[in-house]
Order: C-alpha cells, then structure tokens, then sequence
C-alpha cells in the first residue's frame, strides 16, 4: 500500500476520478504548497479525507520526540511500515514489529535545516557511527523521505509562523546513493512540489562512485558531500570500508567529474577522531586531496556512539588541525556540534532503544 506522499499527481487523480477535477488540484496545492497536513484540508470533504486516508495512510507513526536544552534540535523517532522483500532479520524496530528511522530539524538564526533519512539502518558499515553499527533494514520509498520533510516542515512555522525550512541534507540514516532512483525522485518531490531549491538540497555519500557519476549528469544542481575521514587508502579501508571496493584514487577521479559537470563546489566531511585521523601528516593527506578539487572542507570532531570507544579530536587540537589546512591554502570551517545530548548529531542516527511515544527535553547539566 502507498503512503500519502508516495502518490504522483496522477496516482492521486485516479484515487479521486469521481470527483470534480478541481478537487485533485486542492488536495495537492494543501500538501505540497501550503504544507497542510491532510486532516486539515479542512475545504476538502472528509469523506475524501477518509478515502485517501484509507488508501495511502501516512507513512510515519510518532513513536519518541526529543528536543535539544536549548529548544533549537528536534529530533524524531517514527515508525515505518516493514516491507518485508526489502528487510533483513537484523534491524532497528518499534513495537509492532515494523522498522524505525530518524529525522532531525535544526533551527539558526537565519535558517531551519531538515537532516532527513533515506534508508532504515545502514549497509556501508563505518564502525564509529551509530547507523553503521546498526546494521541495514530496508530503502525508504520515495514518500518517506518526502514526509519526512513535509512534517519538519509544518513544526517549524508551529515554532515560528514566519520561520520555513529552507535546507535539506540528506545526511541522517542510510546512504542516499545507495537508494538512488527513490532518494532522486524525493529531490525532485521536494524541489518542484515542496518548493525547496535545489541549491539548498545536499546528499551525502561515503564515496559510492557510481552514484556520484550519476549525479553529476543530472540538471538540477544539488550539493554533494562526500563522508572521507581518511585520504590515505590503508586508513580509509578501516574507518570506511566501501573503500575497499572505491579507493581514493578512483573517487578523486568520481569527484571531479561531479565538480566539472555540475559547476558545483564539492564539500568533504571529516570526523576528526583523537589519535586516528587528526595529525599533521592526516592533515596534509587531506589538502592534497581536496585542493585540485577546490572542495570545502567541514570538520566535525567525532560524536560519541555506543559501539566506537575512541573519543573525537579534543577542541584545542581541533583547532590546530584547522590551521594546519588553512596553511596549505584549503577553504575549512569547523562544524558547530547540535543535538548531542539527544543523540541527534552527526554520525549518532541508530532509531535505538525507545518503544514508546513520548517527548522529552534534555536538562541542562547541573552546576558543580
């Protein structure tokens, strides 16, 4: 059974062939436009409410919400409909059984950005983050992941009715090159029917090179950043074992092939991990990586993850591998870390332990 946002136009028109044709145009336009959910289309009848509802019901169910101390992370745990072709025994899963992923919003002050998921659970096997740890469940179809923006979506103008989500990185669960045609298709969804522009969508990738080649001959002109953590093939191959199949030198060729063909500025993630990947010659390897690229360069000291027991670079030492790149002339910005207290950063999306919908706000440490 389709969910709400799995259906296409025409799909929706064939559900509604009874009634006036004005009547497909309003439900789209209050979805996708007005960013309404479907119970508050209140200028549809509800009787076709009720028929769409039982025919293509949403496809998240709420199982936890979590927000940050200072009000500015929210995170969500939903449950997901398992598809039973797609899953796989070994897999992250709520209380009836189905299967869970995680969406986060964050709000800047000049900015709300969804970080969406595009698989339950993850295949490419990076030890130090929490997905990886957890294993592959199944791909997302086309409307979860669009639901997952539509719904970040209607809680920020519930936060601020001026404020609108105008950023989508697809950085949460999964790996977005992986599910291409579906986590494509969702890019389409949200730049032409959610109105999101295609400069402010990025997907990120471990370094699957056929799907940066892919990318590269799309048209509309999203951002890539490319999960490296090591530029050395030896050290890649432990922290990223999808390596192994595309070294560094294949996936330098991958990425200039995307920066050429899109004229766009490529970005490198770099999880900075104390005593593994952060020293000088770590930080030389980087810059000659990234300089024939012209790629920017974010780091982002490693966030604690259950399964990995090494902890990220400290702050000072941040600091020094940050000027070490700005001394061999590569474009680095040190990522502001959010959501940690509630497992919502970089590298900690595992849909873990709660069973149960709830909301919580994390407390602000105690003084000592």
């Amino acid at each position: 059974m389709p969910s709400l946002y799995d259906l296409s136009r025409p799909a929706l028109g064939e559900l509604l062939d009874d009634q006036p044709r004005y009547r497909v145009d309003q439900v789209w336009r209050g979805l996708y436009a007005r960013g309404a959910a479907l119970e508050d289309l209140t200028d549809v009848p509800a009787a076709v409410r009720a028929r769409l509802t039982d025919a293509a019901p949403p496809a998240l169910t709420p199982l936890a919400e979590s927000v940050s101390q200072l009000g500015d992370t929210v995170k969500w745990l939903w449950g997901i409909r398992d598809h039973v072709g797609d899953a796989t025994p070994d897999r992250p899963s709520d209380p009836a059984g189905d299967l869970a992923v995680e969406t986060v919003l964050m709000h800047y002050a000049e900015r709300s950005t969804v970080c969406v998921s595009t698989q339950a659970g993850c295949a490419m096997a990076c030890g130090f983050c929490a997905t990886g740890q957890a294993g592959f469940a199944r791909h997302l179809s086309v409307g979860e992941i669009v639901e997952q923006v539509a719904r970040a979506r209607r809680r920020a103008a519930d936060h601020d009715p001026s404020r609108r989500v105008s950023n989508v990185v697809f950085m949460g669960m999964g790996e977005p090159l992986a599910n291409y045609d579906r986590t494509w298709a969702a890019v389409e969804r949200i730049h032409g029917d959610l109105g999101i522009s295609a400069r402010r969508l990025t997907l990120s990738t471990v370094g699957l090179v056929p799907g940066i080649r892919r990318l590269a001959g799309e048209t509309l002109p999203v951002g890539l950043a490319v999960s490296l953590h090591a530029a050395r093939d030896d050290l890649r191959d432990r922290l990223v074992p999808v390596n192994r199949r595309y070294p560094l030198a294949e996936l330098a060729r991958a990425c200039s092939w995307y920066v050429e063909a899109s004229g766009r500025r490529l970005s490198v993630e770099w999880a900075l991990i104390d005593g593994v990947n952060d020293g000088p010659g770590d930080a030389q390897e980087l810059a000659q990586f990234v300089r024939p690229l012209g790629a920017h360069v974010n780091l982002i000291p490693l966030n604690p993850t259950p399964g990995y027991p090494v902890r990220g670079t400290p702050p000072h030492r941040v600091a020094g591998f940050c000027r070490e790149l700005l001394a061999r002339s590569v474009n680095v910005t040190v990522r502001a870390t959010r959501g940690v207290e509630i497992d919502a950063a970089c590298g900690q999306l595992a849909a873990p332990g709660r069973r149960r919908v709830d909301v919580t706000v994390a407390e602000r440490p105690s003084a000592r």
